[in-house]
């Protein structure tokens, strides 16, 4: 048996781009390979630009707390390529197992024999055979990128389709406007299956609220107007016209996970699990995490170069609405516990990096642009620096994460900082590993 990590370069190499979306070849595979899509357990389908991975953090954790067993596919990954793959399992799912990894990407490579295939259609026919062949209560499934060709979009019959909140990304693929790339999330939608989106601008809603509606789906459920979410008194309070639900406030940090795990909630009850205990709920807002998303590191490698006191938090958002709920986000956190906010930030290419950190002025003190070794698409830190300081922040580089902290820590500090590694998922995972704290 050979290795996930060599399979996974050869797969590298069966398509000249590493993306092109389109449904063809992945169903031509599926075909082979016995049609695995149609034998799932119900999926819940989830698209969005920002907050996917989140609602369905919040979704999973709810239904393991209500003692079901959860399959889970999302991309891309932080450290290992399992990650992608959660197997659902009573007491809680675990990421595969390379030995089954491996037998099921090796399935896949034979029965394709060679043709023309792209990485994702590829590791999303080998995930979904292994969700076929594991009995499990729900499949929540992630969609790679925009969602009417996207290799996910295979599922003829969701239990409940979800779209989160839709800004610009990625728009050499999707559309150079809102309405455009909202238009290709919408096409997720199914004939008679629940539709839920979102609270998001105007612009976007009106779109996928008319999509759903040509798709003819059995319900739509639209944020703020079908269902609410707020904070008050230091509880979140879910609202739909099936009732409401005090629940504590989400384990994950920001004002935005509230709006996630308010469409984790109505995603549930579309899709006909609104009837679990309502500890369920609760402590499916205690315990949902989900990695490189404000999270805070307070041990490892990393941690403990650190100033003393000082706070270091992680997050991977990585466009303009992502680093302006970011922004928001540390904002909060100066209102609570003032402290001086560093940034250490790595971007890509294909990144707007002035109007991601743009939002950051007035609120960092200073930033340190870092490399980023594991994507050719990385920007140099050089540009990066370049981008932060016409955003208005005052900007240098560092050759790499560790360096930039022990810079930060060897600084007189008139009181502990709060140090916020962002700008890249390729970044977070990067520094996960060197931290020594990977996903589980």
């Amino acid at each position: 048996m050979g290795s996930s990590d060599a399979l996974l370069a050869r797969f590298m190499a069966l398509h000249p781009k590493l993306i092109d979306l389109s449904l063809g070849r992945i169903l031509t595979l599926l075909e082979k390979l016995g049609d695995p899509q149609k034998k799932l357990p119900p999926v819940i389908h989830v698209a969005g630009t920002n907050g996917k991975g989140s609602t369905i953090a919040f979704m999973r954790a709810i239904l393991e707390a209500a003692g079901l067993s959860v399959h889970v596919y999302i991309s891309p990954h932080l450290v290992r390529f399992h990650e992608r793959i959660r197997l659902g399992a009573p007491g809680g799912g675990r990421f595969v197992a390379e030995d089954k990894l491996v037998e099921a990407l090796e399935r896949c490579e034979a029965i394709n024999a060679g043709d023309p295939i792209t990485f994702f259609e590829m590791t999303t026919a080998a995930g979904l055979l292994l969700f076929s062949e594991h009995p499990a209560d729900v499949l929540l499934l992630e969609v790679g990128l925009g969602g009417r060709f996207d290799a996910t979009n295979v599922i003829a019959h969701p239990a409940c389709t979800v779209v989160t909140p839709v800004s610009l990304d990625h728009s050499e693929y999707l559309g150079d406007t809102v309405t455009k790339i909202a238009g290709e999330k919408a096409g997720i939608f199914k004939r008679g299956a629940p539709a839920v989106i979102a609270p998001q601008e105007p612009e976007p809603t009106a779109v996928l609220e008319a999509a759903a509606e040509r798709a003819g789906a059995s319900k739509i459920l639209i944020g703020a107007q079908d269902f609410n979410v707020h904070e008050a008194g230091g509880r979140l309070v879910y609202e739909d016209q099936d009732g409401l639900l005090d629940l504590p406030l989400p384990r994950l940090s920001g004002r935005h996970q509230h709006i996630n795990a308010g469409t984790a909630i109505a995603a549930l009850r579309a899709a006909g699990y609104g009837a679990l205990p309502a500890q369920a709920f609760e402590d499916g807002m205690r315990n949902a995490d989900w990695p490189a998303r404000l999270q805070r590191l307070s041990r490892g490698a990393l941690a403990e170069i650190v100033p003393e006191r000082a706070e270091l938090w992680l997050d991977g958002g990585h466009n303009p609405d992502g680093g302006r709920v970011l922004a928001q986000a540390m904002a909060d956190l100066a209102d609570r516990n003032p402290a001086p906010l560093v940034m250490i930030a790595g971007l890509l290419s294909t990144k707007d990096a002035a109007a991601t950190l743009g939002h950051f002025k007035g609120l960092a003190q200073g930033l340190y642009a870092v490399p980023i070794h594991n994507s050719l698409a990385a920007r140099p830190a050089e540009e990066v620096a370049e981008a932060a300081r016409s955003a208005g922040l005052a900007a240098e580089v560092s050759s790499s994460v560790e360096q930039a902290l022990r810079t930060i820590a060897a600084r007189d500090w008139p009181m502990p900082p709060r140090i916020l590694i962002c700008g890249s998922l390729y970044l977070a995972g990067e520094v996960l590993s060197d931290n020594g704290t990977p996903p589980t």
